[in-house]
């Protein structure tokens, strides 16, 4: 008889979860809401663990992206070095990495100051280590875990990802949501400190 494949658990909600407390627990990030917040899964893009597209502001046209009703301002793409061979802390850096580009206004903007731009090298990460200490000292377990997980996760990815730009008139379509993303396997291999 074949062995049951074991329940793979969706890492999106716990990782909403872990953003919500993030800007609970650190006035830094005060002003960010989760249910704002796309996180998907995507490509290898270099080395890059992670990046954070703004989806609103002044400039070019952006589609629209609407997930559960609500108008998406961010999307996080979780590339495959954030789940593959890390451990729960990178992780947790990574998330509060992108959540420190996001414009104080919360409007769909990064942050004039918080750019690689402006914090070049290691000034971005003297201002981005104290908030990682104080939020590791004090995420519950519970989230800590979802991040530390180890083997198989479903997370949401792109069946068909928005451009950068759509302009108006264009073929190209202006709005997006839950129809052109879709629930995959990701592998989470978890390194231990």
């Amino acid at each position: 008889m074949a062995k049951a494949r074991p329940r793979r658990p969706q890492i999106g909600p716990g990782l909403r979860r872990i953003i919500r407390d993030a800007a609970a627990r650190l006035p830094e990030l005060a002003h960010v809401r989760a249910s704002q917040i796309l996180v998907v899964a995507g490509e290898a893009r270099r080395a890059s663990r992670a990046t954070i597209r703004p989806m609103g502001g002044d400039g070019p046209a952006r589609p629209e992206i609407w997930f559960r009703g609500r108008r998406i301002l961010y999307v996080i793409t979780l590339r495959p070095h954030f789940f593959r061979n890390s451990t729960p802390e990178a992780r947790i850096t990574t998330l509060l990495h992108e959540l420190y580009h996001i414009s104080s206004r919360f409007d769909g903007t990064l942050h004039r100051g918080r750019r690689h731009a402006i914090l070049k090298g290691a000034r971005f990460g003297r201002r981005l280590r104290p908030l990682v200490r104080r939020y590791l000292a004090a995420i519950p377990d519970e989230l800590l875990a979802v991040v530390s997980h180890d083997g198989e996760v479903l997370a949401r990815q792109w069946l068909e990802k928005p451009p950068r730009t759509a302009a108006r008139g264009g073929l190209v379509r202006r709005r997006y949501d839950e129809a052109q993303l879709f629930l995959g396997p990701v592998t989470m291999v978890t390194r231990r400190r």
